[in-house]
């Protein structure tokens, strides 16, 4: 390994990450996190376990623990990463913490290659307006044709420095899959910046010809990206996304630097949230079937982010390695239930403004669990908390939210 200690910064900064390293190894060392896994792979396995519990956003931005002092931005990340995991382990939900960080390899390629550009508000966190970047028919042609292609030099510039930094004690594990995953290839979101829903909802009854080569330009483009990144063999144990924790009797492991491995070992996570007022059979025709070769080509895939999908359960069931769907706040969650069964895991996701938000209030989240666990007591379901904008400053709401879930699940008699 090259010598980088000239690379690294100040001292100071880089004892600070490695004294955030041990605190967190000692989190990833503890015998909790191989319990944790076992129940996350049998529960993926559709197999009878509790219901688990994962708190994937908590308003970490709002609290002390989230205070960065590195000025080297390379090492801020790092710092950002740990400091957040270090205090999403106190919250005590179902989270397997890996004992390893992530870095992410350099892209030559990433994007559509048109600008993108936001009218913003002056309002802190406020809302914006997208410039949409295709305004006509002729606007496609100005497209970039995605290809999965890593700058090699910047990218072990970067490895050689991080491992540098966490050297005995936790591995880094560099992703070098493709650029185009997750909101990037579920080919929804983008299509709302790009063209803007209400203009593809639109151009489905207007132009659905040049709407189809639309999405059909994205939708190889994308697949054409995880093909090219499997024959370079860099797929890797590391990529796997469901948004939840990536275990399943029938999949490897989520592992670090190990790559080389074929789609069909892996997790995939799509979504459709800019197509919730979109219609079964236009989200079918617009859509899915777009989507269905990107999905299809992994082991296990997971579908659902904040849309509702109440009236598209039948629709995703012709997703043939389905294996999560997720049930948003805006879905009907006993309709989804009903749907469901056993077939899938069931992702619950309720409202984190009634669970933890604007007023905590502990009598209307036992009244809200208490009507959900009782529709959702016959499926395979799991709770998620996520999209928290605020915890109104208070450090330990959510740590108490999933105190108040566990003891919740065993009044129901599912916390066996």
């Amino acid at each position: 390994m090259a010598d980088t200690s000239s690379a690294l910064g100040p001292a100071a900064e880089v004892q600070l990450l490695r004294d955030l390293a041990r605190r967190y190894r000692d989190v990833t060392d503890h015998p909790v996190q191989t319990t944790r896994r076992d129940l996350w792979r049998a529960h993926n396995s559709l197999r009878p376990t509790r219901p688990l519990i994962y708190t994937r956003a908590f308003a970490f931005g709002e609290l002390p623990d989230s205070q960065c002092v590195c000025t080297d931005g390379f090492l801020r990340g790092f710092e950002h990463q740990l400091r957040y995991q270090l205090c999403w382990a106190e919250l005590d939900d179902d989270c397997v913490f890996e004992p390893w960080l992530n870095l992410s390899a350099v892209h030559r390629c990433a994007g559509w290659g048109v600008p993108y550009k936001r009218h913003t508000s002056s309002t802190a966190r406020g809302s914006y307006k997208p410039d949409h970047p295709i305004k006509t028919e002729a606007d496609v042609a100005n497209l970039l044709t995605p290809r999965h292609e890593l700058d090699e030099a910047a990218t072990a510039q970067r490895w050689e420095r991080a491992q540098g930094i966490f050297e005995g004690l936790l591995e880094v594990n560099l992703d070098r899959g493709p650029a185009y995953r997750v909101w990037t290839a579920d080919l929804s979101t983008d299509l709302g910046h790009l063209r803007g829903i209400e203009h593809f909802m639109l151009d489905m009854i207007d132009r659905p010809e040049w709407f189809h080569a639309l999405l059909r330009h994205m939708s190889d483009g994308v697949l054409r990206t995880h093909e090219q990144a499997e024959a370079a063999g860099d797929w890797g144990l590391g990529c796997h996304q469901n948004q939840a924790m990536p275990y399943a009797e029938e999949l490897p492991d989520p592992a670090p630097n190990t790559n080389g491995v074929a789609r069909r070992q892996l997790w995939v996570f799509l979504a459709a949230q800019e197509y919730t007022a979109v219609s079964p059979a236009m989200h079918e025709e617009f859509l899915l079937r777009y989507q269905m070769p990107i999905l299809s080509a992994f082991g296990l895939s997971a579908y659902g982010c904040c849309e509702d999908l109440t009236r598209k359960i039948d629709l995703l069931r012709s997703i043939p390695n389905l294996r999560r769907i997720g049930v948003s706040p805006m879905a009907n969650v006993a309709r989804c239930a009903e749907q469901i069964g056993r077939d899938y895991v069931l992702s619950y996701r309720p409202s984190p403004t009634d669970m933890v938000g604007y007023g905590f209030d502990v009598d209307r989240v036992r009244r809200i669990l208490r009507e959900d666990f009782a529709a959702l007591r016959d499926t395979c379901f799991d709770i998620t908390l996520k999209d928290v904008e605020t915890v109104q400053g208070d450090r330990d709401r959510v740590r108490q939210w999933v105190r108040i879930v566990r003891q919740e699940l065993e009044r129901a008699g599912l916390a066996k």
